[in-house]
């Protein structure tokens, strides 16, 4: 969990925020979108280490299967509160045997203040995995290198693309189904 204030994101929605117009005190635009982070914490971590002993000198590489899941669950709606799960898989194979097993559930809880609703999914889908990313792998990488393995550094990864093969998908099987 994170102490003292939380991190807040804030956005550049409005013109008059990238230029030297100064604003009247009548328009009554809401404010940027924030994104405040209330807490950040493992929920749940896997390592099993079957082929520790499979891992010599001189041995090829293991072939890493990576899998990347993102959950939202939404708290009280009038705080606009969502606890955001990111899920990260690692399996290790040296031809046919395991090397070894790494499951993470990295979750953090998220307040949004002054979001549009189009806004909230891309925000929640998006930006608070992204938050969550770098903790998650260097999670994954000390529990690989304190399993006896090389640590498992894991690429960044493009949520925006993520997010919209998502999306396309979910419009296909709505077309398909209607």
């Amino acid at each position: 969990m994170i102490a003292g204030q939380p991190y807040v994101m804030r956005g550049l929605d409005r013109v008059n925020d990238m230029t030297d117009t100064p604003s009247s005190p009548d328009q009554t635009a809401p404010g940027p979108a924030v994104l405040r982070v209330l807490a950040q914490y493992v929920k749940d971590l896997s390592f099993e280490n079957p082929g520790l002993f499979s891992t010599q000198q001189g041995a090829p590489a293991p072939e890493i299967e990576l899998g990347i899941d993102v959950r939202v669950e939404p708290g009280p709606p009038a705080d606009q509160i969502f606890a955001v799960e990111l899920r990260l898989s690692a399996k290790a194979k040296r031809q046919e045997s395991v090397v070894f097993i790494c499951e993470l559930i990295y979750a953090g809880v998220f307040q949004l203040q002054e979001a549009k609703r189009e806004d909230v999914e891309p925000m929640l889908l998006i930006e608070c995995p992204r938050l969550l990313f770098p903790f998650a792998r260097r999670i994954i990488a000390d529990v690989t290198r304190e399993g006896g393995h090389p640590p498992l550094m894991i690429d960044p990864i493009d949520f925006v693309g993520l997010y919209r093969q998502q999306k396309q998908r979910a419009d296909e099987q709505a077309q398909a189904s209607a």
